[in-house]
This record gives C-alpha cells, sequence and structure tokens, in this order.
C-alpha cells in the first residue's frame, strides 16, 4: 500500500519553489522501485480515468510527456505528483509546479504547488487512495472524488468577492496573509494593514452592518434624511400583516426584517393567499416580517466604495422560455445545466432553486413546476434579481445618472458603510432620478453591507469592472501605501541574534516602532511577548500581523526555512553574517554548499529596490550575491579587504574598520561612524566576532535609510545583549555566559576570554545533540585549547542521543587535544554545574558557560552569589591583559573558518 507518512504546507516562499506547495513524506512500500512499465495495464487505466493526464509536459517539455514517460516506465512517487496537480486542477486551481525525489527507502519526498490547502490536502490523500485502487485494479471512482474535493473547494476556498479583491492586492504587490478558513484576510503587514473579510473591511463600522442588517432601521433612517424609500411596516403576525397590505394596497413586497441575499423575499404581491404563503417564507427567516409598497420599475445595483460609485448593474429575475415541449422543471434543470451556473457563489452565476417561492412565483402565473408552457411563453421564475437565487446582470456602470450616483452615496453615508451594495429601483437609471418637480422616479429599497461582487465581475451583459482593484485603491490610496513596513531579514551561522538586536536598537533609535525575532523571544515595540526560540516562519507572522509595527527585524535560522519557509514575499534588505559548518547532517543538508542553497533562500527575496548586506570576509557569502536582484552592501573588518576594495573602486556601498573606526563608504566617499572601542558591545574592541556584528547591523541601517548621526549614537547607547558574551561580577570572580553553540562560536568566544586577565579560565561546554559526532569532539578540541579546567555538562533536550552520549563525545574531543582527564569534571545538569565551576574557580579567575538554558544560568549565578553574600553585577567593561588590535585579516579569516 502506497500512504501518506507527512504533510506540511508551505504558504509563502520555500526551498523547493518561489510559490505556496505542499510537501509530502510518502511511503510505497512494496512498490519501491517498480516503475509503472512493470504494471501490466495500469497506465491505461490510470489515463482512462483521468484522460486529462495526457497533455501533462512532465520533463519533455511538450504535451504527452507524461504518457512516454509512463510507457517508458517511472515511479510511482512521481505518478502521485502528477495525480495531485491534476486532481486540484480539475476542481479549478491554477496549479503546475511538482517535483518527487527519493529520500530513503521506500520513501519519497513529493512536493506540489497548491492554490487552496485543504484542497491540496484532500486531493493528496484522494490521489493517494485513488492510486491504491489502480494498482488493485479496483474502481478508483474518480468522479465522486472530483465532487468532494469541489465540495470542499467551496467551503474551504476563497469566496468570489474576496479572491477578486486579493488578487487584486497581489497585482498591485501588496501581501495578503489568510486568517481563518474562511474570508478574513489581512491585506498588507504591521502598521500598514488592512483587515478584510468579504466585502467588509477593517474600516466598515459595525453600527453601519447592523443598521444595514435591519432593514426597517435601514429604511427608516433613510426617509429620515430625506431619500425615497417604499413606506412599509414591521409586523409579528399573520393577521397584522393582512391588516398592513390593506392599509398600503397593492402591489406588495414581503421580506424578513432581517436577512440578505433574497432568503425568504416574495416581490409583486396582489392577493391575500400569496400574502399568506409569503408571511410563511419570510417568518421562517426572521420572527418580524416587513409588508412594504412594491416598487415597479427596473431592479439596479449599485456599488459605492468609499464615496465612490465604482459599479452598477441591471439586475434580471431569472425566466425560462417554453418550447411547447417541456415542462417548467425541466426547463429550469436546462438553465441550471449552464457551466456558468454553479452552487453558492462558486460560478459567476447561481443555479435557480426549485423552492417555495419559485412555486408561488410561478403558480401566480397561472402555471405549476409541471406545467408545459406554449413555445415563446416567458415563465417568470422568481421577481427578485438577487444573483445568489438566480438572477443575471446588465452591467450599465456608465449609464447611471448623476442624480442617482448622488443619491446611492448619500445612502452608503447615512447608513455608515464604506463599501455598500445599494439597490435602487427605477424605471431607467440613466435618466434623471428626480424630476424637475423635485419628486423621485424611482426608490432605494435596500443597503446592503458586504455586497458580493460577481455581477460586476462576470456580467451576463456589457463591460466586466474590475471592483475588487477599486476596492484595494480605496484601501490603499495610490500614493500613500502599498501596505507594507520595512523588513530586514537576518541569516547565516553566527551573530545572528546580535546583529538582530543590534539593528532594533538602530532602528528604534530612528523613532521606529519595531517588531523583532530572534533566538529568545519576539518583542514588540521593546516588549517581549513571547519567550523561547523564536526565528521559524510563525514568530515573524506574529509580528507581520501586528499592527503598532513600524519596521520588521526577523533572526531567520536555517530550521526554520527548512519546516516552514518564510512568512514573507519579500524583504527591503537581508542580511547573511557568515557561513559555517553548523546544523551539518540535519534535514538533507549534508554540505555547505546546501547550507547555503537553504539560507540563500532570504538573499533571493530581495527586489531590485532592495538592498543585500554581505559579509566580505567570508568567499561562501559573497558567493550568494549573485542571487539578489538588490544592489548588495559590504561589510568587513579589515579595509584592504579584496572584495570590498573592488566593490567600492566600482561605486558600490560598503561599511569597514579602519584605524580602529567603523565608517562607511559609497565609492570614494568615506563618511566616519564611530570608534570601535566606543561601542559597549565589543569591551573596547575586544570582542573581535562582535565588531563584524557592528558593521554588518550598521551596513543594514544604512540601508534603510537612517542617519550616520543617528546611528553612532545608538551604537554607543546599546547595553544590554543577554547570553551574549554576557560579563557578570560576584565579588573576586568573574562569569562569562555565551551562547556558543558550534565550533566557530566556541573560537571566538575563548579566544576573546584568553585575552582576559585572570588567574584562571574555567569553562562549562555543551552542545547540542543534533550536531555530527564530529563537530562535537571539534569543540571539545576547542575547549581544549583555551580553558585550564572544564566542566561537561549535558542539554536538557538531548535532541535524539541517549543522555550522557553527547557528554562522552566532548570528553572525547577533549581528550583528543592531549588535555589531562582529572582537569575535566562531567555534571550533566547544567545549574549544577554552574555552581560547581563556581566552587572550583579561585578569586580573580573567570567562568565561562556554554548555555541551554538562559534563565537557568542566571538563576544560578544568582543563587551562589546570595549565598556567598556577594553582589552580581553585569559589567560593560573588562580587564584584558593588552589592548587588541582591532582586527587584522588573519583574525577576520579565523573568525570564519574558509
Amino acid at each position: 500500500m502506497v500512504n501518506i507518512v507527512e504533510m506540511r504546507a508551505f504558504p509563502k516562499r520555500n526551498i523547493h519553489t518561489h510559490h505556496r506547495v505542499m510537501q509530502m513524506e510518502v511511503d510505497l512500500g512494496e512498490h519501491d522501485g517498480v516503475l509503472t512499465s512493470d504494471l501490466e495495464g495500469f497506465s491505461g487505466r490510470l489515463l482512462e480515468e483521468f484522460p486529462s493526464l495526457r497533455e501533462h509536459h512532465c520533463s519533455r517539455g511538450y504535451p504527452g510527456g507524461l504518457v512516454e514517460r509512463l510507457r517508458e516506465g517511472t515511479l510511482l512517487g512521481h505518478v502521485l505528483e502528477h495525480l495531485i496537480l491534476e486532481m486540484q486542477t480539475l476542481t479549478g486551481c491554477d496549479v503546475i509546479y511538482g517535483k518527487t525525489r527519493r529520500i530513503a527507502a521506500s520513501l519519497y519526498q513529493v512536493v506540489v504547488e497548491y492554490e487552496c490547502e485543504a484542497v491540496a490536502r484532500a486531493a493528496s490523500l484522494e490521489s493517494v487512495r485513488i492510486l491504491n485502487a489502480l494498482l488493485a485494479g479496483n474502481s478508483c471512482e474518480g468522479e465522486r472524488a472530483l465532487e468532494r474535493l469541489a465540495k470542499i473547494k467551496r467551503e474551504k476556498g476563497l469566496g468570489p468577492s474576496t479572491r477578486a479583491i486579493v488578487e487584486a492586492a497581489e497585482r498591485r504587490g501588496i501581501p495578503a496573509m489568510r486568517l481563518n478558513e474562511r474570508s478574513l484576510v489581512q491585506l498588507g503587514y504591521g502598521k500598514e494593514q488592512k483587515m478584510i473579510q468579504a466585502t467588509m473591511t477593517g474600516n466598515t463600522s459595525c453600527i453601519g452592518v447592523d443598521t444595514a442588517g435591519d432593514k426597517a432601521l435601514c429604511k427608516q433612517l433613510l426617509a429620515d434624511c430625506g431619500i425615497p424609500v417604499p413606506e412599509g411596516y414591521v409586523v409579528r403576525s399573520f393577521e397584522e400583516a393582512v391588516e398592513r397590505a390593506h392599509d398600503l394596497g397593492g402591489p406588495l413586497a414581503i421580506k424578513p426584517r432581517r436577512g440578505n441575499q433574497g432568503r425568504g423575499v416574495s416581490l409583486n404581491l396582489e392577493d391575500e393567499q400569496s400574502l399568506e404563503l409569503a408571511y410563511r417564507f419570510a417568518r421562517f427567516i426572521d420572527e418580524e416580517v416587513l409588508v412594504e409598497q412594491f416598487i415597479m420599475g427596473q431592479q439596479y445595483r449599485v456599488l459605492v466604495t468609499g464615496d465612490e460609485v465604482v459599479a452598477a448593474s441591471l439586475r434580471i429575475p431569472p425566466s425560462v422560455t417554453g418550447d411547447g415541449i417541456r415542462t417548467i422543471r425541466e426547463l429550469v434543470e436546462d438553465l441550471n445545466s449552464d457551466p456558468h451556473r454553479g452552487e453558492g457563489h462558486e460560478s459567476p452565476l447561481t443555479r435557480v432553486p426549485l423552492d417555495d417561492i419559485t412555486s408561488l412565483t410561478v403558480n401566480r402565473q397561472g402555471l405549476k413546476l409541471d406545467s408545459v408552457p406554449d413555445d415563446g411563453k416567458v415563465v417568470r421564475l422568481r421577481d427578485g434579481a438577487n444573483l445568489s437565487t438566480g438572477g443575471t446582470a446588465v452591467d450599465v456602470t456608465d449609464s447611471v445618472h448623476a442624480s442617482a450616483a448622488n443619491v446611492c452615496r448619500r445612502a452608503a453615508r447615512i447608513v455608515g458603510l464604506d463599501l455598500a451594495g445599494v439597490d435602487l429601483v427605477t424605471e431607467d437609471i440613466s435618466q434623471p432620478f428626480v424630476d424637475q418637480a423635485g419628486r423621485s422616479e424611482g426608490a432605494i429599497v435596500e443597503v446592503n453591507a458586504a455586497p458580493g461582487l460577481r455581477m460586476h465581475q462576470f456580467p451576463s451583459g456589457g463591460r466586466a469592472r474590475d471592483v475588487g482593484q477599486a476596492i484595494v485603491d480605496h484601501l490603499f490610496p495610490q500614493c500613500q501605501s502599498e501596505g507594507r513596513i520595512p523588513i530586514v531579514a537576518i541569516t547565516g551561522s553566527n551573530g545572528k541574534t546580535t546583529t538582530t538586536r543590534l539593528l532594533e536598537h538602530l532602528l528604534s533609535g530612528a523613532g521606529y516602532k519595531t517588531g523583532m525575532i530572534t533566538s529568545d523571544g519576539i518583542y514588540i515595540a521593546g516588549e517581549n511577548v513571547v519567550k523561547g526560540d523564536t526565528t521559524g516562519p510563525w514568530s515573524a507572522t506574529v509580528v507581520l500581523r501586528d499592527p503598532q509595527v513600524e519596521a520588521a527585524v526577523l533572526e531567520t535560522a536555517r530550521g526554520g526555512i527548512i519546516a516552514g519557509g518564510l512568512a514573507f514575499d519579500y524583504c527591503d534588505v537581508a542580511v547573511v553574517t557568515n557561513i559555517s559548518s553548523d546544523h551539518l547532517g540535519q534535514d538533507d543538508v549534508e554540505t555547505l554548499d546546501d547550507l547555503i542553497d537553504v539560507k540563500s533562500l532570504v538573499v533571493e527575496t530581495v527586489p531590485r529596490w532592495g538592498r543585500t548586506v554581505l559579509n566580505a570576509d567570508d568567499p561562501r557569502v559573497m558567493g550568494m550575491a549573485g542571487r539578489s536582484l538588490g544592489e548588495p552592501i559590504l561589510f568587513s573588518v579589515e579595509d584592504k579587504n579584496l572584495s570590498l576594495v573592488k566593490h567600492l573602486n566600482a561605486g558600490g556601498s560598503g561599511v569597514y574598520v579602519s584605524d580602529g573606526r567603523l565608517v562607511w563608504a559609497r565609492g570614494r566617499k568615506v563618511t566616519p561612524l564611530v570608534r570601535v572601542s566606543d561601542v559597549p558591545l565589543t569591551f573596547g574592541g575586544l570582542l573581535e566576532h562582535n565588531v563584524q556584528n557592528l558593521a554588518a547591523a550598521a551596513a543594514a541601517a544604512l540601508a534603510m535609510g537612517i542617519s550616520p548621526t543617528t546611528i553612532s549614537k545608538a551604537m554607543t547607547d546599546f547595553q544590554k545583549n543577554p547570553g551574549r558574551f554576557e560579563v557578570f561580577k560576584l565579588g573576586e570572580r568573574t562569569a562569562v555566559v555565551d551562547y556558543g553553540h558550534n565550533v566557530v562560536g566556541y573560537t571566538v568566544t575563548l579566544r576573546a576570554l584568553n585575552q582576559m586577565r585572570a588567574s584562571q579560565r574555567l569553562g562549562v561546554v555543551g552542545i547540542p545533540g543534533d550536531r555530527r559526532d564530529s563537530d562535537i569532539k571539534a569543540a571539545g578540541r576547542v575547549a581544549a585549547r583555551f580553558l585550564d579546567r572544564i566542566i561537561v555538562k549535558e542539554d536538557l533536550e538531548t535532541r535524539g542521543r541517549e543522555r550522557g552520549e553527547v557528554s562522552q563525545l566532548l570528553l572525547n574531543g577533549i581528550i583528543q587535544a592531549s588535555y589531562s582527564e582529572e582537569k575535566v569534571d562531567i555534571i550533566l545538569d547544567e545549574k549544577d554545574a554552574v555552581c560547581a565551576g563556581l566552587e572550583q574557580l579561585p578569586p580573580g579567575g573567570c567562568l565561562v558557560v556554554f548555555y541551554e538554558d538562559y534563565d537557568r544560568i542566571i538563576d544560578a549565578l544568582q543563587s551562589w552569589a546570595d549565598q556567598h553574600s556577594v553582589d552580581l553585577q553585569r559589567v560593560n567593561e573588562v580587564d584584558h591583559s593588552s589592548t587588541p588590535a582591532i582586527i587584522g585579516p588573519e583574525r577576520a579569516a579565523g573568525m570564519t573558518p574558509q
């Protein structure tokens, strides 16, 4: 049996493609390695059930390519890919992309493009069921499967009105995020966002919607403002309805007081029997019923958007024309067979329901649904012209008289709607709505919140109107906003968190309300709203959805990219700090080239008007330059860096260190930013790796248009960088807390530690368990090179390892460096290890802790300080043996292993 082991949706750019895709892990079981050419009759049965597969190009690049592959012999994972795509296509989804590859014995990764996630998931499951049925020689019931998918698409896909707005927004480059399984969508990011639900917007008044939903109240407000409306009354019994009908005289309209889409509405009633049936239909929808004067004339719908009439339609009630042979019921069935008609709102037109109101309308013409009307006789099926009950529409936008447009705009304003569908009855909308004597030539019969757009998009006659675009232009005026905020994405192997925090500080200093995600949490306007390692797409979405956020600074890690892709369609600035051999052997990332491919996704999101900030000291990072459309800005800790010099000579931009200062250069023009030793983050220039982070953040801030003066001031103000070479004093002892989690992280931290004055350097070391054995041992060797004593601890989260396994690998690496085992202790719990280390540490000594849980380490330090009656103080200066040179080329090279 073929079965799906795992399924995961990527709604934005991802490691496979820049389109939304569904990724599946499929187990072919006993069919692993079996070719279609080996399965007698399989290909024929498949093509008989789904003949449209014959048009698939496959890798051949022409129609029939898949058929050739089936005959020559292809694997079933590949067949499944094409079947899932075709099932979606037959349901009306526009999808093309797919790929399949073997990832293990009998396991295949199948990736397919999708339009509606719910449809893609169901299509995948149905395709596996069909594949198994065909393999067994059984009926696969393909038509029934497609019917089920069509139902899911109707229920879970965006409706036509919402889809029209979303597509119009995307054409303008405004991003869209669907927020539920219905029609709630966020257009734009952060502060610039607007919400829509169908054709209601974040600007739509709740009072206005409630008012429009109460037909009696709506009419009263309009009448009070001098707008002509039908005379009518609210009744609560049939007897009261009859009484009011006599007061009004005929013909009449009967409606539920609250309702929509023409449900329970009966028009043009002239006898008590029809009135009784109509009352019952309306009473089924609402206990209060509106009895009102029926206005004779043509029925029009006028769409008002932001006080502008953007479309108008003549709505025509459904009817059939007799042929002297078929019954009315058969004629309606023939009418409903039009492929343009569907259920609900899925198609341009809706099927005419054969319900009680249709029956009543036919009966009032002296006929029944089973009557055979004479040849040429037109039979009205309903008096209402709602598209949702089978009506059609003809565009008349260009014919609307100014007076009719004015009364519709006034009606929308009075009700309080920014988007309104105004139902107007008049003999001719191209004629003045008010005659010269001031008499109205019609009436406003309803004002609708959340008006449908289908009649304007797909009229049965006249010109189609891009009302989705009109709504988007109303929400996002062309001269003001494209719904975007500045987005900076930071990726790399080391330094991401520090660079992200520093850049956020620079942007805050420039006046932005920021949203930031890092390895320690999500921050909105400086407040930590979610704790934890939050460097994936969900966390980025939290920032982009927050209406406070004016600029987003997003640490973007390898794991999040692989697991969920990116949360944004493009970023204004991408920063790559460095690339080193971290996380290799995980998630099919086996080599540095694989890792570069993953992290390059961030670079690929930069548009032509964006900027890509690259580390000129790392050749691997420089190799990413060709993957970005944006202008490159290089940073370096060495003013003689060859890549940087060439770039500046060609008129490019860069940030680098020269004579102890961080400077900004564009071509030959050089602007000093700040003396490196004045920035607390560098501990007087001691932390060489943080000088790189400083340069990267400065380059990104300059790319964002932040002034050099603001950058200089903010850098010298930046004090706190929790868990990143964070130095504490505990009386006569010093502790350094750092999240070194790979060989490079260990190297740069311990090199800096080695320059600090200390009677002894003791390290509490540990490495995440998902690193390769060789990487864990290498970290042990680095620790042995710099430390006088070592305590090996272990993360609580062993990441698939046995307890004690990582600590033993670290110990092996330490011993491999000819380090005395007598100077090594193994204390697995990191809090206990810290306390033991402080007890061993002599006065004047320095303890370095490579932590897993930052809060537990701070608790351990505080507990020890309390027990020994000393203060725990965070410090921004350290005493080192000599003033370190501000990074020469050999040190820069050592920071990023080549």
